[in-house]
């Protein structure tokens, strides 16, 4: 009878061992949800740049008025009749 019972509490060891430390055990849970909290975070970055650049393009194809605001940001372009200065070092 002795061995039988040492052998259930041998086997109950064993199987909360594997119920913590085990594959998808609970410590495995804990880090699957932690990892899934940041990619949802991701997710929520990624359509926020997502909707930002839809947002650039429809400018770029329907105002005028950014065209002309990124060719002279970005491309460094001039309209006819504009002064440009040039700073000295």
């Amino acid at each position: 009878m002795k061995i039988i019972g040492r052998l259930l509490i041998l086997f109950l060891f064993l199987m909360s061992l594997l119920i913590t430390f085990g594959n998808r055990g609970i410590i495995d849970n804990y880090f699957m949800s932690k990892r899934l909290s940041e990619l949802k975070m991701q997710n929520k970055e990624i359509i926020t740049e997502n909707n930002e650049l839809k947002n650039k393009i429809f400018l770029l194809h329907n105002d005028i008025n950014y065209i002309e605001m990124i060719a002279r940001n970005e491309l460094g372009m001039v309209k006819k009749g504009d002064i440009v200065y040039r700073w000295a070092k």
